[in-house]
């Protein structure tokens, strides 16, 4: 049933201005940071327990992502449509990025010999450059003519 709602039915209150592109780029790195810290505690915690660091790596980057998704839809681009769909693009990106970050760490530990947390930090700056563009452009990307 909500599978046709316009971006006006989508907000949160009838009536309310559209939500600004900076308002939202704001929001989106706002949001970023929530599930970057996220995800670099909960590696650092598990690799520091033991746990191999390219599936603690796993781990954290699949909680950043569910994190992120619902702060996005629900509070940036207040989007109550298509939430199955979105997510599973969202997800994808999501999976893409962290295909990206298990490369890099590779490289990064077990080639340049860098400590596991200081490659994490480093490599989340570039997969969350490249997430942000893939997610802007294909999971939360309006339809033409306005309609999302």
């Amino acid at each position: 049933m909500t599978e046709d709602l316009s971006p006006e039915q989508t907000r949160a209150e009838p009536g309310a201005p559209a939500p600004s592109p900076m308002g939202q780029l704001i929001r989106y790195c706002l949001i970023g940071v929530t599930g970057a810290s996220l995800d670099a505690v909960l590696f650092w915690l598990m690799t520091r327990a033991g746990v191999y660091y390219q599936l603690a790596n796993f781990i954290s980057v699949t909680c950043g992502i569910v994190n992120n998704f619902f702060l996005n839809a629900f509070f940036n681009f207040k989007t109550k449509n298509r939430l199955l769909r979105r997510f599973c693009s969202f997800y994808a990106i999501g999976m893409l990025g962290w295909g990206v970050s298990a490369l890099l760490l590779w490289l990064f530990i077990e080639k340049w010999g860098l400590q596991p947390f200081t490659s994490k930090l480093m490599i989340i700056f570039i997969v969350t450059a490249l997430q942000f563009t893939l997610n802007k452009t294909i999971t939360f990307a309006r339809k033409a003519g306005g309609a999302d």
